[in-house]
């Protein structure tokens, strides 16, 4: 065909189909899903986006009769997974796993090729995601006030790992709140590499996002302190930030679902309606429960309205801190 694309013939199709008022994937196959569908979580496995999305896709491919895959494609805080998923083919079969901070800050840190919100279809947020700052269990400190008198020695220089362009500036803006300049933020490729350092004694300090739930209660890693408006239900004995008087860190994540932009809205609004249902399982709850992950549940509008808030708040934030992956 000259000077006309497949992609533009498909979506031309697609477009007919829905003025005739059938939805725009019933005209390919008649159902949706009728093959796997790839789910690209944009980190390594065993991190958190991974944790929460082989949970939910497992109920997903129940509930719709079809695997949904986890395909883990880390890189540049997420942005290279995230990308990938904006420049599929919006048919349904690709989709994202994603989390706040490679949706909303990778593109304001990275000169990335997609936008956090012009380039998706959100489907569904499923979780908020808490941090706990953890430190190798033979660091001597075993309270923020001897972790903050450490971090202060300019000889010895503290550590911390970060895992994602979020734990990355959680880190530095908590190195300016207590004044400590001199502690290292050496970059990992995840969550979990992040967390497998504090435990391998790699690095001294971590703000994992409850990976090291596990690791904590086996006495593998000790927690610190929690990033989160109210004390972790697995260590209530473990302060807030806020209550060790700590100021600005009021940070927070999420887990949840988008598509390629142009995804027909009947698949996104069947994707939505799926998760809507999960995410009030037992069984669902109880398991993001255990990592401290609150259920809660967001379609594709408010989901959308979430993105482009998280966005304006990340620009407002790294103009105003300077802050950049080195």
């Amino acid at each position: 065909m000259h000077g006309i694309s497949r992609r533009g013939v498909l979506t031309g199709a697609a477009a007919g189909a829905a003025t005739l008022g059938w939805p725009q994937w019933s005209w390919a196959s008649g159902k949706y899903p009728d093959k796997p569908v790839k789910v690209i979580v944009p980190f390594p496995a065993g991190g958190t986006t991974d944790v929460v999305a082989r949970l939910v896709l497992q109920k997903l491919g129940e509930a719709m009769g079809q695997s949904f895959v986890v395909d883990n494609k880390g890189g540049a805080n997420g942005a290279i997974g995230s990308e990938f998923v904006a420049r599929a083919a919006p048919d349904g079969y690709t989709l994202l796993f994603n989390t706040a901070g490679a949706q909303t800050l990778s593109p304001v840190i990275y000169k990335s090729n997609y936008e956090a919100l012009a380039s998706f279809e959100p489907i569904g947020l499923v979780c908020d995601v808490g941090f706990v700052l953890i430190a190798r269990k033979d660091l001597p400190a075993n309270n923020l006030q001897e972790l903050i008198a450490l971090a202060k020695k300019t000889d010895k220089p503290l550590s911390a790992s970060s895992g994602s362009s979020m734990l990355s500036l959680v880190t530095e803006q908590f190195k300016k709140a207590i004044n400590a300049p001199s502690v290292i933020n050496a970059q990992y490729k995840g969550t979990s590499p992040q967390m497998q350092a504090v435990v391998a004694g790699e690095v001294d300090i971590s703000f994992d996002s409850f990976v090291s739930v596990e690791m904590i209660k086996a006495g593998k890693v000790k927690a610190i302190a929690v990033v989160m408006p109210q004390r972790a239900e697995s260590f209530p004995q473990v302060p807030t930030l806020k209550e060790l008087g700590i100021q600005g860190m009021e940070f927070g994540s999420w887990a949840g679902m988008l598509a390629p932009k142009g995804t027909p809205k009947p698949i996104v609004d069947e994707l939505a309606a799926q998760l809507a249902k999960i995410v009030k399982m037992p069984d669902v709850i109880a398991k993001l429960k255990s990592y401290d992950y609150v259920p809660r549940f967001e379609g594709p509008e408010e989901f959308g309205k979430h993105i482009q808030s998280d966005t304006e708040r990340w620009k407002r934030v790294v103009k105003e801190t300077g802050f950049k992956i080195e």
